[in-house]
């Protein structure tokens, strides 16, 4: 890390071409003899993607960004403070300290927070930003997780780890037993040394493989920004054998979507089924990748389409964790389909459909905007059907 990069001179610098393009900007060279063109340029290109990810770290004079790909694996603010507010006790141990953002919310909630990462200049990077950022309660360090863990000698009230998921030849893993470091084989380890672990997985590992990998799992949170689901968060806590609890978040603007309920709910839940009624319903992307498909169907009290469609209908509207939808008319799909519709721009979305969206807009002439939402699916006789809907 180049600490010329944080004086006055080169921050004023940055902030002179916050709006100039990144080609434009690396054409011109460094004005710097001491400092690279292309350390300014990774400056301001990180500079511009902590926008809405990382909205302080954008507004805070003398942050230092590290590469392109470190700042893309991080945790959002969002996502940073949420899994902070999980964190027990006073001590609490980041594995995978990374560019600092989980340390960081993490020492807004605990009293003593070490950040651990191997990668030494990106300890550089993450412990000049807790400098400028006015944090005094974390300890920074510099090694392997193992063996700093194997090696200590006291315990942590809360361990949070985000493993790597890439192998040797940096393509991407998801099996918690292939994510570096191991988490499946040092659990034992993990569970020696801290009161609480919280895990950080992919967003794409399968929430029955995660179950099958760990144990003691006592919570699973599942975290959506926007309908895209960015983590999952295993919360274990040694010898805690009681009921799994599933939680689902999806910030939607400045809305919450949050749903809470057990594995053995999930479970046991009988979903009712029945033909397009007044109303439709599309649970959000968190709550799909729970499966709680059933358990949906039995809390709000609304029927399925189809066991396999996961959309759900009803005569009255409800408050729902996801997309709610007035019909307007439903058409059999079949040959007279174009004729029928008499549409030129709509919304279209498929579920347990044979073509895809890209196949429909290509083979009904239909582009894509408007008011008008369209769903291709299958009813629960097993017919495919078209739903004409306006949004709620």
């Amino acid at each position: 890390m180049n600490k010329d990069l944080i004086r006055e001179d080169v921050q004023e610098y940055l902030a002179t071409h916050a709006n100039t393009s990144l080609d434009k900007f690396i054409f011109k060279g460094s004005p710097f003899p001491e400092i690279k063109i292309q350390e300014l340029a990774q400056q301001l290109d990180g500079h511009r993607r902590s926008k809405h990810k990382l909205p302080l770290w954008h507004t805070t004079r003398g942050i230092l960004f590290p590469p392109k790909l470190n700042l893309e694996q991080t945790s959002s603010a969002f996502t940073a403070t949420y899994k902070a507010k999980l964190a027990t006790g006073s001590t609490l141990l980041d594995m995978t300290g990374g560019f600092g953002i989980d340390s960081y919310y993490f020492a807004q909630e605990l009293k003593e927070v070490h950040h651990l990462e191997m990668n030494a200049e990106l300890s550089a990077f993450a412990k000049a930003n807790f400098e400028t950022l006015n944090v005094c309660n974390i300890k920074s360090h510099i090694g392997d997780s193992i063996s700093y863990l194997e090696a200590y000698d006291d315990s942590f009230d809360t361990i949070y780890i985000d493993p790597a998921r890439r192998d040797d030849a940096k393509g991407k893993v998801f099996r918690l037993s292939d994510c570096t470091p191991n988490v499946v084989t040092h659990l034992d380890l993990l569970l020696n040394k801290g009161k609480r672990i919280l895990i950080k997985t992919s967003p794409l590992l399968d929430i029955s493989s995660g179950l099958l990998e760990l144990s003691q799992v006592s919570e699973i949170h599942i975290i959506a920004i926007n309908n895209e689901v960015k983590e999952l968060l295993w919360n274990i806590v040694p010898k805690d054998i009681g009921t799994i609890t599933i939680v689902t978040i999806n910030k939607r603007g400045e809305t919450i979507e949050k749903t809470v309920c057990s594995l053995s709910e999930v479970t046991e839940a009988q979903a009712s089924y029945n033909e397009p009624q007044q109303y439709l319903y599309e649970p959000n992307s968190a709550l799909m990748k729970s499966g709680a498909f059933n358990w949906v169907s039995q809390q709000y009290n609304i029927a399925k389409l189809h066991p396999h469609s996961h959309l759900y209908t009803n005569n009255e509207p409800v408050e729902f964790p996801g997309r709610r939808f007035k019909i307007q008319a439903v058409y059999p799909y079949d040959s007279k389909i174009k004729k029928r519709l008499k549409i030129n721009k709509a919304n279209m979305t498929t579920r347990n459909f044979k073509l895809s969206v890209a196949q429909l807009r290509k083979k009904l002439g239909i582009k894509e905007g408007g008011d008008q939402y369209l769903f291709f699916t299958i009813d629960f006789n097993d017919k495919q059907i078209v739903i004409v809907c306006e949004k709620l």
